[in-house]
C-alpha cells in the first residue's frame, strides 16, 4: 500500500491504566485500527503530564504509578479515519474513562509497504 499526499492525524490521550473488556484501552484501539485496515498506528508512553482532572501522572521513581500518559497515534486518508471514528468513540466510551481525542490534517511524504518486510516474515513463518 502507498499513501502520499494529504490525510488525517488522530491522536488519542488517555491513561495507561484504562481498560476496555479486562483489556487495556491503547491495545484495543490498536488492534481495532488494523482490523480497520488503517495505515498505521503507534503507542507512546509519556513520562509526566496530567489531563482534565488535573492529576499528575509521573513515572519518578518513587512514584509507584502504573497510570502514565498514553498517546495513540493514528494516521490515514480522510475517509478512511471518519469511518473508524465511531468504533474508537465506543471503544473509549466502553473504558468509561474520559480522555481527549484530536484530529489534523497532515501531509504524508513516503509511506511505502517493503517488499523486503514481507519476504522476511513469510520466511519466518
Amino acid at each position: 500500500m502507498e499513501l502520499k499526499g494529504e490525510a488525517l492525524l488522530v491522536r488519542v490521550f488517555i491513561g495507561e491504566a484504562d481498560k476496555v473488556h479486562h483489556k487495556p484501552l491503547f491495545e484495543a484501539i490498536v488492534q481495532a485500527a488494523r482490523e480497520a485496515g488503517l495505515a498505521g498506528a503507534t503507542v507512546w508512553r509519556g513520562m509526566l503530564g496530567f489531563g482534565a482532572a488535573s492529576r499528575i501522572r509521573s513515572a519518578k521513581l518513587l512514584d509507584l504509578s502504573s497510570d502514565l500518559p498514553i498517546v495513540v497515534e493514528i494516521v490515514d486518508r480522510e475517509d478512511r479515519i471518519t469511518s473508524f471514528l465511531p468504533r474508537l468513540h465506543e471503544l473509549i466510551d466502553g473504558a468509561d474513562c474520559g480522555g481527549l481525542v484530536t484530529m489534523e490534517r497532515v501531509q504524508i511524504i513516503r509511506y511505502l509497504h517493503s517488499p523486503r518486510a514481507s519476504a522476511r516474515r513469510v520466511g519466518q513463518g
